[in-house]
């Protein structure tokens, strides 16, 4: 059973409270304030007695009298803290040892080739699951080792507050059916998308201080399993000048690339279809990643070009923008 904040168990807790309420307690009347036997009161009174949390009373030693909370229970909060303390201390050493053994195959180089699909996998996993900061990374057709929706480690790092920016590669929306679905879910979550023509290679960055390039070029694998591939590899790069060009290199894709559209000013349907939009695709590409009907896309793109004074697309581009709808 879990303590409670005060580090006493559940029946210990109650105990203790039931006890502060009254002067002093036998195990008849304390059997009767918790409604529990009076064999079960006296094992209860001689526990908070051990813990420090009734003392017998001087005039009666049958009778029990709580001890004053702030008194016993400070000494308690101290040393926990001082455990905590402590296990911080030693958190950080284990998270530096884990990082330069998970990530280090053999030696230290400039660039480490990691070779074949499953331990691309792991070193894809092993990097999220060790950033501390941010993490940037190129999303590129095709997906060859491992898909969005199989990174449970970029939601753990999400979670405990890792900064994504994520550039998607325009052809991940044909290529992934529920792509842009996932693209609002990571957005709502906290994740920075943007959206390109083209992005030059897979990428992921982490914390600046790693970098793992996937490679492209990947065979399918004579009676490989199902997602498997023959020649998958990737190159992690710990090279600081490498790294530094590689950061430039997302930043002036992340410039180049379009926003994905917010939906405080808009209507949920609306964002979307601004979102794919601005993306360059067709009105028949949005209508189809919404599972909507092309009329009302095209009923939507004209209502939001009445709002905002735009006569073309374009224009309409603009004046999301202007107006705030996009990031």
């Amino acid at each position: 059973m879990q303590p409670d904040v005060l580090g006493l168990r559940a029946e210990e807790s109650a105990a203790y409270r039931a006890l502060i309420t009254v002067p002093s307690a036998g195990a008849g009347e304390f059997a009767s304030l918790l409604r529990v036997s009076d064999d079960h009161a006296s094992l209860l009174l001689s526990g908070l007695e051990r813990a420090g949390l009734a003392v017998r009373s001087l005039g009666d030693p049958d009778r029990f009298v709580a001890a004053p909370p702030a008194t016993t229970l400070r000494d308690s909060l101290r040393r926990r803290r001082e455990e905590l303390q402590r296990a911080e201390a030693e958190l950080g050493v284990l998270d530096e040892v884990y990082r330069t053994a998970a990530l280090r195959r053999g030696a230290p180089g400039v660039v480490d080739v990691i070779q074949g699909a499953a331990a691309v996998r792991e070193v894809f996993g092993r990097l999220q699951l060790g950033a501390r900061d941010e993490v940037l990374t190129f999303v590129k057709a095709p997906i060859a080792v491992i898909s969005a929706a199989e990174n449970v480690e970029e939601d753990s790092a999400v979670a405990r507050g890792v900064r994504y920016r994520v550039v998607f590669e325009r052809a991940m929306l044909d290529e992934e059916p529920d792509a842009f679905e996932r693209i609002v879910a990571a957005r709502a979550a906290g994740e920075e998308i943007r959206i390109a023509d083209a992005l030059p290679v897979k990428l992921l960055i982490v914390d600046r201080e790693h970098a793992l390039m996937p490679l492209t070029q990947m065979l399918p694998a004579p009676g490989a399993a199902d997602g498997e591939t023959a020649g998958a590899g990737a190159l992690l790069v710990r090279e600081k000048g490498l790294l530094l060009a590689l950061v430039a290199l997302f930043e002036a894709e992340w410039r180049r690339a379009s926003a994905v559209a917010g939906t405080p000013a808009l209507g949920e349907l609306d964002a979307r279809i601004v979102s794919l939009l601005m993306t360059g695709l067709t009105d028949e590409a949005v209508a189809a990643h919404l599972g909507t009907s092309l009329r009302t896309v095209q009923r939507r793109v004209r209502h939001l070009m009445e709002v905002t004074g735009g006569r073309t697309r374009m224009q309409l581009g603009f004046h999301v923008a202007r107006l705030g709808w996009l990031d």
